[in-house]
Order: C-alpha cells, then sequence, then structure tokens
C-alpha cells in the first residue's frame, strides 16, 4: 500500500508482505535526487574545508618564510649593532686618546712660553753682560797693556830703579826706611796688578761661558720641546683622520642597522598580516566543520524521520522530536564544554616553562619607573631581571643590556622563558604568541601578543 507521509510528505511502501530491510525501507522512502543533494552539499562542503586547510598550509608557510627572513634580519641587526658598538668603543677610545694628546700639547705649548720667556731673559741678561765684558775686556787690555810696559822697562832697567831709589835717599835713616818702604809699595803694586789682571781675565770668561752656556741649554730645551710638539700633532692629525674614518663607518653601520630594522618591522607586520589570516581561515575551516556536521546531522533526521514515517508510526515523529531535542541539546552541552576560562598558563614544561608561569603570577601588579619589586612595582627591565633572579639568574639591570645576554633564536624556535627584546623594551615569552612584561603605569605587569611590537632580537639564557 502506497500512502504519503504526513510529516515529510515524502512517498512510502508499507505492505505487511514486504519483507525488506531497514536499509532498503530507506532507499525507497527517501528519493534519489534528494540523496544526492545531499551527498553534494556535503562534500561540497568538505571540498570546501579542504581547500580552506590547503589556503591555511600556504599561510603557515608563508609565516614560516616570513619568520626566517625576520630571523635573518635580526640576525643581520645584531651584527651592525655589534658593529656600532665596536665602532663607537674605538672611537671613544681615539677621542679620549686624542683629548690626551692634546692636553699633552697645551703642557708643551705652556712650556714653550715659559722657555721662550726664559731665553728672552737670558738674552736681555746677556745684553747687560756683554757691556760688562766690553768693560773687563777694557781693563783686561789696559792692565795687560800697562804690564807690559812695566814689564818691559823692568827688563830693560833690571833693579836699577829699586837701587836708584835707595841712593838718591838721604842721609837719614828715616828716608832710608821711607824708599824702603815706597818701593815695597811698588812691588806689591805690581804684584796686585798682575793679580787683577788675572781676575779680571778669569772673570770675563766665566761670565761669558756661563751665559752661553744657559742660552744654549734654553735653545736646545725648546726645540726638543718644539720637536715633540710637531710629533704630538702629526699623531692627533692621523688620529683625527683615523676619527673622520670611524665616523663614516659608524654612519654606515647606522644606516644597515636601519635598514635591517625595517626589514624586521615589515617582517612583523607580514606576520601579524598572516596569523590574522590563518586564524580567520582556521575560524572559516571550523564553521565549515559544523556546517558539515550540522548537514550530516539533518540527514540522518530526515532519514530516521523516513523511516519511522513508512512504518505507519505516528509515536516515531515524538521520536524525531525527542531525538532532535536530544541532539539539540547535545549539541548544546558540547559546545558548552568547548569554553574555557580567561587564566592564562605557559605552554611546554621545563624551566623556561616554570619561569614564565612564575612571572605570570605577577600580572596586574603595577609599572614603577626604576622599580625592581614583583609585588610594590617594576619597569619592563627590573621586572624580567627579577623573575630570573628568583630562579638563581642574574641578569643586567637595563633593557638593552638584556639584550645582549646568552644565544639569538628565531621568533619561530622562541620558547616559554626566552627573553624578547623590542629596542626599548623587553618581556619574557610564554608560548602560544604572547608574552608577559610590565607594560606602562597605566597597565602595569600584562600579557600581550608577541608580535604588537617590532621584535629586535630574541635571547634564550637557559
Amino acid at each position: 500500500m502506497i500512502k504519503k507521509c504526513k510529516k515529510n510528505n515524502l512517498i512510502s511502501v508499507s505492505s505487511p508482505l514486504c519483507a525488506v530491510t531497514v536499509a532498503g525501507v530507506l532507499a525507497l522512502s527517501v528519493p534519489v535526487g534528494t540523496l544526492t543533494a545531499y551527498a553534494t552539499t556535503v562534500d561540497d562542503i568538505q571540498g570546501q574545508i579542504d581547500s580552506i586547510n590547503s589556503e591555511i598550509s600556504d599561510l603557515e608557510q608563508q609565516k614560516k618564510d616570513a619568520e626566517k627572513a625576520k630571523s635573518e634580519a635580526q640576525s643581520g641587526l645584531s651584527g651592525a649593532n655589534s658593529q656600532i658598538n665596536s665602532i663607537s668603543g674605538a672611537m671613544g677610545d681615539l677621542n679620549a686618546e686624542i683629548e690626551g694628546i692634546n692636553l699633552e700639547l697645551v703642557s708643551l705649548l705652556t712650556d714653550i712660553d715659559l722657555i721662550e720667556s726664559d731665553i728672552r731673559d737670558k738674552e736681555a741678561q746677556i745684553v747687560q753682560t756683554e757691556q760688562e765684558y766690553e768693560e773687563a775686556v777694557a781693563v783686561r787690555d789696559e792692565q795687560y797693556e800697562t804690564m807690559k810696559i812695566r814689564i818691559k822697562y823692568m827688563y830693560e832697567q833690571g833693579d836699577a830703579t829699586y837701587i836708584s831709589i835707595f841712593l838718591e835717599a838721604t842721609s837719614s835713616l828715616a828716608d832710608a826706611l821711607n824708599k824702603a818702604d815706597y818701593v815695597e809699595q811698588l812691588y806689591a803694586y805690581d804684584r796686585q796688578m798682575l793679580e787683577q789682571y788675572k781676575q779680571t781675565v778669569q772673570y770675563t770668561q766665566e761670565v761669558w761661558d756661563r751665559l752661553e752656556e744657559e742660552k744654549s741649554e734654553l735653545e736646545t730645551s725648546k726645540e726638543e720641546l718644539e720637536g715633540e710638539q710637531a710629533y704630538l700633532e702629526e699623531v692627533e692629525a692621523q688620529l683625527e683622520e683615523e676619527y673622520e674614518n670611524y665616523g663614516v663607518m659608524l654612519a654606515q653601520a647606522r644606516q644597515q642597522a636601519a635598514i635591517y630594522t625595517a626589514k624586521i618591522n615589515q617582517q612583523t607586520n607580514e606576520i601579524r598580516s598572516l596569523e590574522r589570516a590563518e586564524a580567520e581561515k582556521k575560524r572559516e575551516a571550523e564553521e565549515k566543520k559544523r556546517e558539515k556536521e550540522a548537514e550530516e546531522e539533518r540527514i540522518r533526521a530526515e532519514q530516521e524521520a523516513a523511516a519511522a514515517a513508512d512504518a505507519g508510526e505516528d509515536a516515531g515523529n515524538d521520536d524525531d522530536d525527542s531525538t532532535s531535542t536530544s541532539s539539540s541539546s547535545s549539541s548544546s552541552s558540547s559546545s558548552s564544554s568547548k569554553s574555557s576560562g580567561s587564566s592564562y598558563s605557559a605552554s611546554g614544561s621545563g624551566k623556561g616553562s616554570q619561569i614564565a608561569n612564575y612571572a605570570l603570577k605577577f600580572v596586574g601588579n603595577p609599572y614603577v619607573s626604576g622599580g625592581t619589586s614583583l609585588t610594590d612595582g617594576a619597569d619592563c627591565s627590573g621586572f624580567v631581571q627579577s623573575v630570573y633572579s628568583a630562579f638563581g639568574i642574574s641578569l643586567p639591570r637595563t633593557s638593552y643590556s638584556q639584550s645582549t645576554v646568552g644565544t639569538s633564536v628565531s621568533y619561530a624556535d622562541a620558547q616559554p622563558g626566552d627573553i624578547i627584546y623590542y629596542g626599548g623594551h623587553v618581556g619574557i615569552y610564554i608560548g602560544n604568541g604572547q608574552i608577559v612584561h610590565a607594560s606602562t603605569q597605566r597597565t602595569g605587569i600584562k600579557v600581550s601578543p608577541a608580535t604588537y611590537r617590532g621584535i629586535v632580537t630574541i635571547r634564550r639564557v637557559l
């Protein structure tokens, strides 16, 4: 007997003589076109899911390529920063050396000025002494001429002068004694003149020699200082030229660092965009999966309803409703079970995860500039330093210094506990693309996406 199903208005066969299986009943109860439509719909959805999964795989590969390029740029930036530090250090050393040479030159110039002043004074003394010397020479020459005349006279006259003096004396003894005393005076005078002459000659020679020697010493010292001055000026010129060369190298290194920084920012933006696209595709894939499951559930429900209607059991409709209600309740329960809380925890295990989970305990605590207290307040580097200190690991105080510790790793290889440096700011990676960090005075210690800013370097100290 052929009748219509009250609920679905489908044609079905109902006869006690027909011995058919359930599958046979279902096959007869559902139109062929309807089955084809259902199959096509499910296959289409599965095809869409496969296409989305393929797009997700492409996005993941693009993200890996971008992360690799970013890692290379980070490595290049680290090299450029290292070169900048090296050049800056060399320039600092050169600058200190140049300043030292400048101080030496100032001292030398001061010494030269003093020596030139002494030379001028000595030359004035020489001018004055030359007059004394010329006078002494004149006296010497006069004494010499006088001595020559007297010696010549005495040589020519022998002792007659002294004898004649005695012979001319009167017969009185007093007169003879006076003559004898006079002779003695003449003799003493001659001896005195000779001694004075010798002293005059010696004095003039000593004065001349002393002045000449002192002047010569001053001039020699001046020449030596001027020679040292010329040498230092030459060295200073070389150092200044070298300093200028380092300045050019520093400018080039900074330009290269700027290029790498731009690449890092570009790759960071690309990674963010790919992550957003990947997340959107995953959400779309989940929706398609739910759509497929719903479609399959609808097909099963309709097939069960058709089977019940074909058996002529009105209670089947109630069973369908019960099944649908049960299925809806089950689906609602399943959906509810998928929801999760908003608390954070680090992925993975090991010491890095322990550090990350320990850091998460202080989320919500205040940010304090210059602070290092995990409870009362810390800045970004103080927070990282204090967290690591709790595990017996000593880190530098500033964010830049912390960006140089340990070894560099790529973002793709980042693990919980790694330090991420953004240029003037640091945080601790907790996994799943997130960091915990002391952000600002307004937000305090909080969790943020790891790529919320351009990453300069990632350091692993464990």
